[in-house]
């Protein structure tokens, strides 16, 4: 066989080494090759290598790709498209099929590796590992030149077998590393018994290897210590609890923090909630109803109920015995406020008095028996009735932060009186209104619903245009007429309880104190911390009480506010119809600018200031009867002169824009100019609701006939020679130019000069002989002093009797021509 063999073998050779004859060229060989497949002789697929002067077969390519495996167990595609000489693309094709059909092989990243390849390199990392006790797997997927990923893939499953090592967030550790740390972490974790949180512990570790190992340590993860600690503890080699994986508590700690809950609980009854949140207990009434089922937990700190039961006791002595008692007094020092609230409300005698209206709780802590807060509150209502219908009652200090304006304290419970005391007023109001229009008839003008109440007893005066409410129809109610006004109704509320004055607070602790000195006598630090409370309940009570009293009187004051604006607007038809008489007057001294000052300001200082006196001080008495203030009716206001400061301090208690108006017409009345003051004047009886009358011809001719008549009578009877001349020279104006002359003494002369063209020669000489006259007798009575007056003297009487000789001429001259 052997010799078969080798024969064969010999014609090969010859069979190669003979020179054919016949020679091809490449072009021919490809031709012939194509031609061949194309008669299917050649029934197989064939490769072109990268040069073209090579076929190559599938088969033989695959051959040749598991030989350069074998070689070294790992190859790249690229350099085996190199070493066969074939295009990449096949070699990729090829490589897959290769691969699919050798579960020993596995194709990544562009590279063939086989299973002997890693068995070999687990070797080499063994080895390293034994001699280094730790690896990291970054540096051998560098060394290797592959991915981390792929190194814990190909590792994990060798551990213990081929690698004798653990593999821990991304190291590999020695058996006899692993130990020591472990070793390392149950010392630590053995040795601390207060709670901490895990990662501090394993940073203090890391650093400690680092100073042990050197420069060829491997930083060692978090992790790695993390699962050495779980170890342990489901070993139970260290014991405690983990919470949320990271918070450790030793089984130490948790012994001594119930052992120290318990004792304090157990001796006290209580137990706050920082105590817990400083022993480490983040969910304190949790734990404490888990551990203690019986007891309840208030806002700030966790009973027993056997402290319930104390002040139970306690709260009801105090209720039969009539009297009060601070839950807080009972309770410990660290007890608030809203704690006291909670556990009263758990206390059964507390509820059941509660229930009974036996006891009142104030304040969150205070329980009072009903019993004695009615006491207290009887005498504090009788001191308050002194208080409480009068603006200046020597009851109240003058100081400010005892008087305050009444806001919504107790509007809730005085809502239904409030709506009845409204309608009541309302109506009353309408009816006063019509009666006033019947006397007053059409010359009596319209009190407008800004001097009349507005459905309440302590509004304000609420202007409105006498023109535009006159428009609005007859029988539209003033306080319609008032509340149609844009925001009258929603300001209505606000004006309401504006104006009240009512006790303080402040003022009804004092009184309570006075009243009850037992409070400053039991050593309490600052009464007005309990007081407040009780201040604060009665404070209502008592502002319903004087409501109702104000009520009562301002029913009473309603006729007196009916006849007050009645007789005030009778007065001002008189006066201001005399002020406009006058004002004519002024126009015949325009040209003498020096004595027309003096002039306006001699019917400003004389008929002006009576007019604003009388306006002033009958606004101010309506005002006081419209807040419910009893006061006594003015006799006569005209006989009252006020000064300018006393003016000024009622202009300014008027309400709102009433005192503006009035203080423009002090400033107007302090002027030089009767235009100014008769403007300022119409605003402000317009702003408080007043109607004026205006001077027509008609009223005008009746009120100089009535001026002339009473000039008249007066010139007759008039028995002073001094006094006689101002009275003719008025007369005799209305005779010559018919107008209501007011001229003050310093204007007379001038008021006779400018008669000389409207008087006979010889009436004129009788009036400047009688004016020279009378300034020559006052001259010597101002000029009359010391040593001198009893010269004087005679020469006044001497002067006097002259006048008086010239009396009967000068009567005659103005009283003839006035009834001819």
């Amino acid at each position: 066989m052997d010799d078969e063999l080798l024969e064969l073998q010999k014609q090969f050779e010859y069979a190669q080494q003979a020179k054919s004859s016949i020679r091809l060229s490449e072009r021919n060989v490809v031709e012939l090759v194509q031609k061949l497949h194309e008669l299917h002789i050649i029934d197989f697929d064939l490769l072109h290598t990268v040069s073209g002067k090579e076929y190559i077969t599938p088969e033989q390519l695959r051959h040749e790709i598991m030989t350069e495996i074998k070689k070294v167990g790992r190859v790249s595609l690229i350099d085996l498209a190199d070493i066969t000489g074939v295009d990449l693309y096949h070699v990729e094709k090829q490589a897959e099929q290769v691969v699919s059909g050798d579960p020993g092989l596995m194709l990544i990243q562009g590279e063939i590796i086989s299973q002997s390849y890693w068995d070999s390199v687990a070797e080499e990392i063994n080895e390293r590992l034994q001699e280094c006790s730790q690896l990291a797997l970054a540096e051998l997927a560098a060394q290797l030149q592959i991915s981390s990923e792929l190194v814990t893939s190909v590792l994990e499953p060798r551990l213990g077998t081929m690698v004798k090592g653990r593999l821990e967030g991304g190291q590999l550790y020695t058996p006899a590393y692993v130990a020591r740390v472990g070793a390392m972490v149950r010392g630590a974790a053995r040795g601390i018994t207060v709670p901490i949180n895990l990662s501090a512990l394993w940073s203090t570790l890391q650093k400690l290897l680092l100073e042990m190992d050197g420069a060829t340590g491997v930083a060692v993860e978090g992790s790695f210590f993390q699962s050495l600690f779980n170890g342990l503890v489901k070993e139970g080699e260290v014991l405690g609890s983990v919470r949320a994986g990271a918070h450790w508590t030793p089984t130490v700690f948790a012994i001594a923090q119930r052992e120290c809950i318990d004792s304090f609980f157990s001796q006290n009854s209580f137990i706050s909630y920082d105590a817990l949140h400083k022993l480490g207990i983040s969910q304190p009434v949790q734990f404490l109803q888990s551990r203690y089922p019986e007891g309840k937990h208030l806002v700030t700190v966790f009973v027993h109920p056997s402290m319930i039961e104390i002040l139970d006791a306690a709260t009801e002595d105090a209720v039969e015995r009539g009297s009060w008692i601070d839950s807080l007094s009972v309770l410990p020092a660290s007890f608030g406020s809203q704690d006291a609230s909670k556990i009263l409300s758990l206390c059964p005698s507390v509820q059941s008095a509660l229930k009974a209206n036996k006891a009142l709780i104030l304040g969150e802590s205070y329980v009072f028996s009903n019993g004695f807060v009615k006491d207290v509150y009887d005498r504090v209502e009788k001191e308050v009735e002194s208080f409480g219908l009068s603006g200046s009652s020597g009851i109240m200090p003058s100081d400010d932060s005892y008087l305050i304006k009444e806001a919504k304290v107790g509007q809730d419970t005085n809502r239904s009186s409030e709506a009845s005391e409204t309608s009541s007023e309302s109506g009353h109001k309408n009816v006063l209104e019509k009666g006033s229009k019947k006397k007053r008839g059409k010359s009596g003008g319209n009190v407008k619903s800004g001097a009349t109440e507005s459905g309440a007893d302590d509004t304000e005066y609420i202007p409105t245009k006498s023109k535009k409410n006159q428009k609005r129809g007859k029988d539209t109610p003033p306080s319609q007429v008032s509340d149609s006004k844009p925001g009258a109704k929603k300001d209505g509320g606000k004006l309401q309880e504006g104006n009240l004055n009512v006790p303080s607070e402040e003022w009804v602790i004092q009184k309570i104190m006075m009243l009850n000195p037992d409070f400053e006598e039991q050593g309490i630090d600052d009464p007005k911390t309990i007081l407040r409370p009780l201040a604060s309940y009665m404070r209502p009570m008592l502002i319903n009480y004087l409501k109702e009293k104000r009520k009562a009187l301002f029913t009473e004051n309603a006729e007196k506010m009916k006849r007050l604006l009645d007789n005030l607007q009778k007065k001002l038809d008189e006066s201001f119809l005399n002020m406009q008489l006058y004002e004519k007057a002024l126009d015949l001294f325009e040209d003498d600018q020096s004595t027309s000052v003096i002039m306006h300001r001699h019917l400003l200082r004389a008929t002006a200031a009576t007019l604003v006196d009388t306006l002033f001080l009958n606004l101010d008495m309506h005002n006081k009867l419209k807040n419910g203030i009893e006061v006594q009716e003015l006799q006569n206001s005209d006989s009252v002169s006020l000064s300018s400061t006393e003016r000024t301090a009622l202009a300014k208690s008027f309400p709102g824009p009433l005192s503006k108006r009035a203080l423009a017409v002090i400033e107007a009345l302090e002027g030089k100019q009767v235009e100014t003051f008769m403007s300022a004047f119409k605003e402000l009886a317009e702003e408080s609701g007043l109607h004026l009358k205006k001077l027509d011809k008609k009223l005008e001719r009746t009120l100089l006939h009535s001026y002339r008549k009473d000039l008249t009578s007066q010139v007759s009877a008039e028995t002073d020679p001094v006094s006689l001349l101002a009275k003719v020279v008025s007369l005799l104006y209305v005779q010559v130019h018919n107008k209501a002359l007011q001229a003050p003494g310093r204007a007379i002369s001038v008021a006779v000069s400018r008669l000389k063209d409207k008087m006979d020669d010889s009436a004129y000489k009788v009036l400047t002989d009688y004016q020279t006259a009378t300034v020559t007798l006052l001259a010597l009575m101002s000029a009359a002093t010391g040593d001198e007056q009893d010269c004087s003297s005679d020469r006044i009487l001497s002067k006097r009797e002259h006048l008086e000789n010239l009396m009967p001429a000068l009567k005659g001259l103005v009283l003839g021509s006035s009834q001819s």
